[in-house]
C-alpha cells in the first residue's frame, strides 16, 4: 500500500468535515444516536470509494440503530457531499463502526479505578503506621 499524497490527506480531512456536519445536521433519521462522530475517512486514489469509521458513544443497539441509519441514507449523503465537495467522482461510502472512543473511556475508568484503590490501601497503611507507632514517643524505648 502506498503513502497517501499530500492531495488525497486533504480530501479525507474535507470529506471527513463534510460527512460529520451531514451526519450532524442534516440527517433526521431517529435511529442515528446524537453521540455520532466521524473518527477518520479513507477516501480511495480514484475517488471511487471511501470508508469511513463512525464512533457511536452508547450500548450496543444504540451503534447497530445508527449503523442502519447510515447505511439507508447513503444515497442523501453521497448526494449532500457531492454539493458540498466538488471533485471529478463522488465516493460510494463504507460506514465502519470504530470502537476506538469507547474502548478509551473504558480504559480511563479502569485506570481510574487502580489509582483511587491503590489511595486507599495507601491512606489505610499509613493509618495502621500511626496507630502501631503512634502512641510512643522518640527514644522512650530507651527509659
Amino acid at each position: 500500500m502506498r503513502k497517501n499524497s499530500i492531495k488525497n490527506t486533504r480530501i479525507n480531512g474535507e470529506v471527513q468535515r463534510v460527512l460529520a456536519e451531514i451526519i450532524r445536521g442534516e440527517i433526521k433519521d431517529p435511529r442515528i444516536s446524537p453521540w455520532t462522530s466521524v473518527v477518520a475517512v479513507e477516501v480511495a486514489p480514484d475517488l471511487k470509494s471511501c470508508k469511513a469509521w463512525i464512533s457511536v458513544l452508547g450500548d450496543e443497539e444504540a451503534r447497530s440503530n445508527t449503523l442502519q441509519g447510515l447505511k439507508s441514507a447513503e444515497g442523501f449523503i453521497k448526494r449532500q457531499l457531492a454539493k458540498t465537495i466538488n471533485l471529478r467522482n463522488t465516493p460510494d461510502i463504507a460506514f465502519v463502526m470504530d470502537q476506538s472512543i469507547e474502548y478509551g473511556v473504558n480504559m480511563s475508568h479502569k485506570i481510574d479505578e487502580v489509582i483511587s484503590r491503590d489511595e486507599e490501601s495507601a491512606r489505610e497503611s499509613t493509618v495502621s503506621d500511626e496507630n502501631v507507632h503512634g502512641d510512643c514517643e522518640p527514644g522512650a524505648e530507651e527509659r
